[in-house]
């Protein structure tokens, strides 16, 4: 059994694949395609390209219909579903807000109370109207604006891992930066993939990192730390609240696993929203669904994933 490593830089991360099985070449071969797919999307998605679709809909949307391709437009129907289904937890408009406080291309700063007033009035699904027979995307307000980080990079580890799938690997593994996962299979020497979720430095004099098995199965993890900046004796993430306009303030680290890692994607960043006491809520959306938030007081909530002990 041979082993086969990958690596590539898009969407302003690392994307890594480890692939086994018998024939080398084969492995390459089908792992390159499968990183191309991923460079091909994000010429499609990226909110900083401005030939992107992404790029050109926040650019005339709210002038006039913009027409997309039927997967970009597949997949705003999906994220339209997931705002819906998450009570708005989850959303794509969330950008004028990424913006507002500093964290678009920078390291954040406090807003401006006026400014962030009015970015508040241009974040939510309902003002984007999507034409299903025209596949076309229209804003109903200036200065909405669609980023698409909370969702894309699950979205491109979900179509890599099935170009490896169609072309017969049966043991992979692919990742996203430190966000999402997908397993396919399971490796040559053990029943699962093993993924490790490191506690929160707030906990982690507590806690060891927690193994999470994976098998035909994607994983993704959404936390508070990273980029962020302190003002006045407070910490600020760049994961904001869509609902309230502020950044996260109920938890520290929440993680998904599901089948789709579009889905682990976007429910990882809800759930992390929610907090401890939205648990149940995210919970509920899907049969199967494994998950884990661990709120600011270093409590953690689980289902099917573990404990800190």
């Amino acid at each position: 059994m041979e082993t086969v490593t990958l690596a590539r830089n898009a969407m302003a991360t690392r994307f890594e694949i480890v692939l086994h099985g018998e024939r080398p070449a084969a492995l390459r071969a089908a792992g390159e395609e499968a990183l191309d797919e991923i460079d091909r999307l994000e010429s499609r998605l990226s909110l900083y390209r401005p030939t992107s679709e992404i790029s050109q809909i926040n650019a005339r949307a709210a002038r006039e219909p913009v027409r997309v391709s039927p997967m970009v437009f597949s997949l705003l129907q999906h994220a339209q579903q997931l705002h819906r289904e998450t009570g708005c937890m989850f959303d794509i408009t969330i950008a004028p807000l990424v913006r507002c406080w500093g964290f678009m291309g920078g390291t954040g700063h406090p807003p401006d109370p006026a400014e962030l007033g009015r970015a508040r009035e241009q974040i939510g699904m309902e003002h984007v109207l999507l034409d299903s027979e025209s596949f076309t995307v229209r804003f109903d307000r200036e200065g909405v604006m669609l980023d698409l980080g909370a969702i894309g990079k699950g979205f491109a580890v979900g179509r890599a891992a099935k170009l490896l799938r169609e072309a017969g690997i049966t043991s992979a593994l692919i990742h996203g930066g430190t966000s999402t996962v997908c397993a396919i299979g399971k490796p040559s020497d053990a029943d699962s993939w093993k993924i490790a979720i490191e506690s929160p430095p707030e906990t982690a004099q507590k806690s060891e990192p927690i193994f999470i098995p994976l098998t035909d199965e994607a994983l993704s993890v959404s936390a508070v730390w990273g980029r962020s900046f302190k003002a006045e004796g407070q910490t600020f993430g760049h994961v904001l609240d869509p609902r309230t306009g502020y950044p996260v303030a109920k938890a520290l680290l929440a993680a998904v696993a599901l089948p789709s890692a579009t889905e682990t994607d976007a429910l990882s960043t809800a759930l992390l929203v929610a907090g401890s006491d939205g648990h149940e809520a995210i919970v509920s959306l899907r049969p199967g669904i494994r998950t884990m938030v661990i709120g600011t007081d270093g409590r953690l909530k689980s289902q099917g994933i573990g404990s800190i002990d």
